[in-house]
């Protein structure tokens, strides 16, 4: 089992999407990391060395040696400490040999430079070899867990945070080593020593070394055999998201439709009263549940306590949430009938317009064609009064409503629905349950939501799966898992993206997106506007 660790981000891309999109072979995303790390790595290597050259070519090679055997990374959010370990290996070599090896195949740094324009020369400024004897003769006098901090304050933008996170220190241990490291060395040296350190630091031209030295390097070897399969979890890093997102938001959309058909439906300020109640009743729960799934997330991987614990604990929610959600559905429902019926005998002179009498036939349409003895369609537009049964028909809407094949409204059950509650194969509510389950809360074969559970899960916030799972936050699945905090098997890597089909879901996303798009806003659209109509007094 896995652990994806948060990291302070300077750039865009994180590491785990860079690892992954060069798995796949995209040179331009390893570059990206040979520039991230560039600096730590050669500060590192002159912090041992004490050669200038002889650093840059050690962490060159190291960074060779990371993209041929990149597919050997397990957790690409360890992606830092990685490089490191590498790094160290080769300056350990480098002083066994006690000479400097080229890099096979690379293009000489001395090369490079004279392909670069006078602008970037200047930028890349070469200090002269007596300035670099004095440095080290400076430097070297300082113990090397003092002197690590030093080189790299100096030439990585002197940033007391900057170099806490990348030597994994505290910001309080950075500052003490500094203060020693400065003691150590004479005050008239210390103004020679930040200058000639801010001018020593790798610039362009270290990356165009490194990425000309990979071009006749094939991709790396995990992705040789795999590269579609890593493209494929890179991809779906990109639109799982929209997905999951468009997912949640269906379910929404219907609950709002649907209390909105209600509100239209109601004929007096309590009931009015009621409706508002449960709305901020539905959204409030829903906020809730989103707070305490990131508040659980910051604390799982920023390492405040077991992060096991916070996955168990963040499934363990949002199963109370579903049940909880349904539960409260069925008794706003009842509530609002026992409340109809109330407010009938309480004001009997905001109830005289047809339609709001039993039996009236502007309360539901009922097709007149039928098969099997089941109407094409029933659609109910009126709030149920106690006693009256669910819409029933091939297609059928309403509060409640079964369908035979498709089913929209609060509470649902058919082949395809789409409601607060749906149970079908195809289902998409606030919380759904189905085969192919979409929602706030999908639960299902496949599912997929701001929260998921299924044999198939995918979502933003917090994934069960029995085969595997995916989600921007907790992934805990048995074979196969994606995610920030994740558990399984097979974590964060491309086995992980073939276990989970990633391959037919990036074919069929683009389809599945827009049947869903057309199914929830058309149904929803036309039962509130005609609950409008058909209510209006």
């Amino acid at each position: 089992m896995k652990l994806f660790k948060s990291r302070t981000t300077y750039q865009e891309d994180d590491d785990a999407s860079l690892v992954l999109a060069s798995l796949g072979g995209d040179r331009d995303a390893f570059g990206k990391i040979v520039t991230r790390y560039q600096g730590l790595l050669c500060s590192l290597a002159y912090s041992s060395l004490g050669d200038l050259a002889a650093s840059e070519d050690v962490a060159q090679d190291a960074f060779v040696e990371a993209w041929k055997k990149l597919g050997a990374l397990k957790d690409p959010e360890k992606l830092k400490s990685w490089l490191c370990g590498i790094l160290r290996f080769k300056v350990s070599h480098y002083r066994r040999s006690e000479a400097r090896r080229p890099i096979g195949g690379a293009v000489e740094l001395d090369d490079m430079r004279e392909l670069e324009s006078e602008e970037a020369r200047t930028e890349d400024v070469t200090m002269k070899e007596e300035e670099q004897a004095l440095l080290w003769q400076a430097l070297e006098k300082v113990p090397e867990n003092y002197r690590e901090p030093l080189v790299l304050y100096y030439r990585e933008h002197r940033s007391i945070e900057h170099v806490a996170y990348e030597l994994d220190l505290s910001e309080d241990a950075v500052k003490q080593r500094l203060s020693r490291g400065r003691k150590m060395l004479q005050e008239k040296m210390m103004t020679f020593v930040e200058e000639a350190l801010a001018k020593s630091t790798p610039g362009g031209v270290f990356t165009a070394g490194v990425l000309a030295a990979m071009a006749t390097i094939a991709p790396p070897a995990k992705a040789a055999g795999a590269g579609a399969a890593a493209v494929q979890v890179g991809s779906w890093f990109k639109w799982a998201t929209i997905a999951s997102f468009l997912a949640s938001v269906s379910g929404l959309i219907s609950t709002m439709f649907a209390l909105r058909a209600n509100f239209d439906q109601s004929r007096t300020k309590r009931e009015r009263r009621y409706i508002v109640k449960s709305v901020v009743c539905y959204l409030g729960s829903f906020v809730l549940l989103i707070a305490a799934l990131l508040g659980m997330r910051y604390l799982a991987i920023h390492e405040y306590g077991n992060p096991g614990y916070y996955a168990v604990v963040s499934q363990g929610l949002v199963a109370v949430f579903a049940l909880g959600y349904s539960i409260m559905t069925w008794r706003q429902m009842k509530g609002m009938q026992r409340l109809r019926m109330a407010e009938r005998a309480r004001r009997p002179d905001l109830f005289t317009a047809d339609v709001d009498q039993v039996g009236s036939k502007k309360r539901s349409y009922k097709s007149k064609w039928s098969f099997l003895g089941v109407p094409l369609v029933h659609v109910k537009f009126n709030i149920t009064d106690e006693g009256d049964g669910p819409a029933f028909g091939w297609i059928a809407g309403g509060e409640k409503a079964y369908g035979l094949l498709i089913a929209w409204g609060g509470i649902t059950v058919a082949p395809v629905c789409v409601g607060i509650i749906s149970f079908g194969i195809v289902s998409i509510a606030a919380v759904s349950f189905g085969i192919f389950s979409m929602g706030a809360i999908g639960i299902g074969f496949i599912a997929m939501g701001s929260c998921a559970i299924g044999y198939k899960a995918y979502s933003t916030l917090s994934s069960t799966g029995w085969e595997s799972a995916f989600s921007q936050s907790f992934s805990v699945a048995k074979e196969a898992a994606i995610g920030h905090v994740a558990f399984a098997n097979e974590v964060n890597s491309e086995k992980a993206g073939q276990i989970m089909s990633l391959g037919t879901v990036d074919d069929v996303y683009g389809i599945v997106l827009g049947v869903t798009a057309l199914m929830v806003i058309a149904p929803v659209v036309w039962y509130a506007k005609e609950v409008r109509k058909r209510m209006a007094k």
